[in-house]
């Protein structure tokens, strides 16, 4: 089971950032990603179409051999993970808004999240939200209409932009200090929200703790690939694979990137 590769699957090409996180800290260890851009974005979906989703891609990648499965998307691990964590024997690493580290280290006591309707009106993002940011405003903001500029490699474009600044100039005039991304495609904007924001406020994405939480858990199963050799990363989308091909165009490892019609 241990040389089985490592399953990542995003409503798109958002969980990208995720696998570059995993893929940097673990070298040696394979992988196989789904970007169900077909279905982007699930945050406008319901959490029955959420789950339906999510399903369907868990069983694709087990089919494929996966060890362990990485929800690389905010908004189906709030509606589906605990259903997967119960119905599936293979561990299962979820992606949450950061908000935890944000009302840590808030000054004002002040943060932003911005996220997708299906992630902000999720149970598991309001107890998170209730658990760790006690004395914290948290100023929620639904980034509708970002995640299909993205998939549609329009980051750098005027409507982009307009979009954002509509929805952090309100922040702003709370007084955050820290904004939360909520949502994988969203880190691919840090370098137009990095204009758009004053310098004392700091950007928070999951990225990183991802990664490291695949690996303890890993290591918990003893599920690490420990033998030498060149590790294999397959992507498969349900779209236009040109997409995922720009946005990994400057991955310096080989990858495979294919059409398969899920």
């Amino acid at each position: 089971m241990s040389s089985g590769p490592i399953g990542v699957f995003d409503s798109g090409v958002g969980g990208t950032s995720i696998w570059r996180e995993i893929q940097q800290l673990l070298p040696n260890e394979s992988t196989i990603y789904l970007a169900d851009s077909k279905n982007a974005p699930y945050g406008a979906k319901t959490k029955e179409e959420i789950l339906s989703l999510s399903i369907k891609n868990t069983e694709l990648l087990l089919q494929k051999g996966c060890k362990l499965i990485v929800v690389a998307c905010n908004t189906a691990t709030t509606n589906a993970i605990t259903y997967l964590r119960e119905n599936y024997k293979v561990p299962f690493i979820g992606i949450e808004p950061a908000i935890k580290p944000a009302a840590l280290m808030s000054r004002s006591k002040t943060v932003g999240v911005l996220a997708t309707k299906g992630t902000l009106s999720s149970d598991l993002f309001h107890s998170t939200t209730r658990n760790h940011a006690e004395g914290i405003r948290v100023i929620e903001q639904e980034g509708k209409g970002l995640v299909p500029l993205i998939e549609g490699g329009s980051i750098y474009s005027a409507k982009t932009r307009e979009l954002l600044e509509q929805f952090i100039n309100p922040m702003l005039q709370e007084g955050i200090d820290y904004l939360v991304l909520g949502c994988t495609h969203y880190p691919y904007l840090i370098p137009v929200l990095k204009e758009i924001l004053p310098v004392h406020v700091q950007i928070i994405d999951s990225g990183e703790a991802v990664a490291r939480q695949t690996n303890a858990i890993l290591k918990k199963n003893d599920l690490l690939y420990k033998e030498a050799g060149i590790a294999s990363h397959q992507f498969y989308t349900n779209a236009d694979a040109k997409i995922l091909n720009d946005f990994l165009a400057n991955v310096s490892i080989p990858i495979k990137i294919d059409y398969l019609g899920f």
